[in-house]
């Protein structure tokens, strides 16, 4: 029998279900909109439907070992997900016990950056790695910590939040509630509100002046800065900036042998690599300079939110969870 893990990326507005092998090869994909059930149960339903019809398609021969979800907000130790601001759900709702209603197999549940940091370790650049760092650039920013080849929980399950460590603690406004989170300025909505910042700090007109902020993109930016935008080219550096600062500071307590960026923002290329580069190294207690690699992610973009969930299987199988 083949062996399958099934990965589940739950977002707020679609969730993706795949079926991969150990190989790392996702051989079905498919999806369900994540809020169009207001009764949760008939959600999971879904997604079990969804599995079984896929394993259908697969014919026999194949076996599934385990299900692991990657959600906002998930906890590894409780298999909760806990107030998620971006999903219908309300409160602390037990998704492993729900998705073990419907599919009676091992079920694995993490927040979406600890599963992109599991992805990265099984299926791409940091095979090999102990100590490792993968940081989400998309809407908000996500981060999952690796220390001694093991991602880090802390005492509750929610270790690991660099986006909400504070860059201005009297700067701006962030969803959680605080003021001055590093993803207010570190993703792709973060970007969009320095470029309108930088609009009125300049002197000279930007290229994208003339659209409407809600019509503002972080590809929009970046294409203007290819273009030479002084603007976007400098709310890139001022972006490149707070990350290397940020980074500088994540390895003093975990001294990482890389840091993968990952996400829409980091297919910026060299605009925000070359600047985080630099302003790591300046920051860097000088035990670490020359030490700790930036690099992209190598896990395949299309399908990493998958294949991330999916690698919680085989961690988990290869070094089951301490209870």
């Amino acid at each position: 029998m083949i062996e399958i893990s099934v990965g589940i990326d739950i977002g707020g507005t679609n969730t993706l279900i795949g079926l991969v092998n150990r190989k790392g090869e996702s051989l079905i994909e498919t999806n369900i909109s994540t809020n169009k059930h207001e009764d949760i149960n008939l959600y999971f339903a879904e997604i079990a439907d969804e599995i079984n019809k896929a394993m259908d398609v697969l014919g026999e021969g194949y076996h599934i070992v385990g299900i692991g979800i990657g959600a906002p907000n998930g906890n590894y130790y409780t298999g909760t997900i806990e107030y998620a601001p971006n999903l219908n759900w309300r409160g602390v709702v037990n998704v492993v016990d729900l998705m073990k209603k419907y599919i009676n197999t091992p079920v694995i549940l993490t927040n979406d950056a600890n599963a992109a940091a599991l992805g990265e370790m099984i299926y791409g650049g940091a095979k090999g790695m102990k100590n490792f760092i993968v940081i989400t650039l998309g809407t908000g920013l996500g981060s999952g910590l690796v220390v001694n080849g093991d991602v880090v929980y802390g005492h509750d399950g929610f270790a690991g939040e660099l986006g909400h460590t504070i860059v201005n603690y009297n700067g701006r406004q962030c969803a959680c509630g605080l003021q001055g989170c590093m993803e207010t300025y570190v993703s792709a909505t973060g970007l969009k509100r320095t470029y309108l910042e930088m609009l009125a700090y300049f002197p000279f007109r930007g290229a994208l002046s003339n659209v409407a902020p809600d019509d503002l993109t972080a590809k929009a930016i970046s294409e203007a800065a290819i273009a030479g935008d002084k603007v976007a080219i400098a709310t890139f550096e001022y972006t490149g900036k707070i990350l290397g600062q940020k980074i500088a500071e994540a390895t003093a307590y975990t001294s990482p042998e890389a840091v993968f960026l990952f996400g829409g923002l980091a297919q910026a290329g060299n605009l925000i690599f070359e600047p985080t580069q630099k302003y790591m190294e300046e920051y860097m207690l000088n035990i670490y300079k020359d030490k700790v690699k930036l690099l992209p992610s190598s896990v395949d973009g299309a399908n990493a939110a998958v294949l991330g969930a999916s690698a919680l299987v085989w961690k988990e199988l290869e070094f089951p969870r301490k209870r």
